[in-house]
């Protein structure tokens, strides 16, 4: 049994579960082979979906909804999910299938994933599968070294701790690079912890005018918030910046309309400036969030109902009070609807009010856009004539770039994460 006694290692342990159930939902056959892993992960991602910050009732119909935009199956997974949360006392469910749901914060939601996991006895390979996991997002670590480090901890012969970590690799648990026993296993949370100085490695390691090209995007980023990939990619040209996107480096955000997509730069850490950065944010809602504002603040039209005083806004929301009626509510915040961050109600003639349902992303929300750069530019690519439709976050499309990856660039990602193992004892 897990100990429970320290809140901050379950959230930690929670937000694992979750970044291990989304690469299960990709991997066939990763479910029946990690079921701890896939339940906890699937129970997490419905209560956070069902949870606000205030106790909520919802119809089965509702609860159904939230199952499916989860990618939950709402036929053979959805009772087993929601018996697995009323045994943790976090809802209650009626006899008509309605389900009551206790005010819960996104940290609570990763605790109770944490605790979801442990009821469900997971086998050593899948409390391994968090353990890798959160040893190299410190700094790349040698598989040989891992498979000598697991085989102790957790009782493992040799081969099946080769085996595992092959089959976590595969499913996408940790990322690899190099080649035989020398490669190095990581994952694209590398830079949201000591970024300050695993930056200053990275800078060191180029060569001079790569240093240089770098550092002025740093500037850049500093000064903005954010940057269209076609700008960085500009300025470090296409080698060095799928390099560096690719070891995590760097965050591209993208963004859905009616016109395609479109995507920018953030640095990793700097979402993360106040808050942790494994933690606070393990759903991306505060993201998806911060660009829907964004989009409000910089794209929208005044017919629509363009934000003119974002700090008004957001506080606003953050009160409890309810915005609106304006017609792009009902049309740019349709991510955030569908994962309950907000509540929309219709006024008619194609206007809508929005109250905000989650306090704590609103509050994450307020301190990016207020403190953590010039967010206004987040979106400032994206054509102003569409509605914002959909959302894509940084590690969903750091690993689809990862399997469009050739080999060139692969090496030059390996020698980043050579030069940060070698360096690790820096911070």
């Amino acid at each position: 049994m897990v100990d429970h006694s320290n809140d901050a290692a379950d959230e930690t342990t929670g937000a694992w579960i979750v970044h291990h159930g989304h690469k299960l939902q990709a991997d066939q056959g990763g479910a029946s082979e990690f079921p701890a892993l896939d339940g906890a992960a699937k129970a997490g991602l419905l209560l956070a979906g069902m949870a606000a910050s205030d106790q909520t009732d919802l119809s089965r119909a509702e609860v159904t909804a939230i199952a499916k935009s989860t990618k939950l199956n709402p036929k053979t997974e959805l009772q087993f999910a929601l018996e697995a949360l009323k045994k943790r006392e976090v809802i209650d469910i009626s006899s008509s299938g309605a389900v009551s749901v206790l005010g819960v914060s996104s940290r609570q939601v990763l605790r109770e994933t944490a605790r979801v996991f442990d009821y469900l006895e997971p086998s050593s390979e899948e409390t391994a599968a968090v353990d890798v996991a959160e040893e190299t997002s410190d700094s790349p670590k040698r598989l040989s070294d891992e498979v000598a480090r697991l085989s102790d901890k957790y009782a493992m012969k040799k081969a099946d701790a080769v085996d595992f970590l092959r089959r976590a690799e595969e499913v996408g648990f940790v990322d690899s690079e190099g080649e035989a026993t020398d490669r190095l296993l990581f994952n694209g949370n590398l830079f949201r912890r000591d970024a300050v100085a695993k930056t200053k490695i990275i800078l060191d390691s180029l060569k001079p005018a790569e240093s240089a090209l770098v550092a002025d995007v740093t500037a850049r980023l500093n000064a903005a918030g954010c940057l269209e990939v076609s700008v960085v990619r500009g300025i470090l040209g296409n080698a060095l910046f799928e390099k560096l996107r690719a070891a995590g480096f760097y965050d591209v955000n993208t963004v859905s309309n009616d016109q395609g997509d479109h995507s920018f730069v953030t640095a990793p850490a700097a979402f993360h400036k106040f808050v942790n950065p494994m933690i606070d944010d393990a759903f991306d809602m505060a993201k998806a969030l911060v660009a829907a504002l964004s989009y409000g603040i910089t794209r929208s039209t005044s017919s629509r109902g363009r934000i003119m005083m974002p700090s008004v806004l957001i506080g606003a929301l953050v009160s409890g009070r309810e915005i609106g009626p304006a017609t792009a509510i009902g049309e740019d915040y349709r991510v955030l609807e569908l994962h309950r961050v907000i509540k929309l109600r219709n006024a008619g003639s194609g206007r809508y009010f929005m109250r905000l349902l989650k306090r704590d992303i609103g509050e994450l929300a307020v301190q990016v856009l207020t403190q953590g750069g010039q967010a206004t530019n987040v979106l400032g690519m994206t054509p102003a004539s569409a509605p914002m439709s959909g959302y894509i976050g940084p590690e969903s499309d750091r690993s689809s770039m990862r399997r469009r990856q050739g080999a060139a660039s692969k090496k030059h990602t390996n020698d980043v994460l050579q030069t940060l193992r070698e360096q690790g004892t820096s911070w």
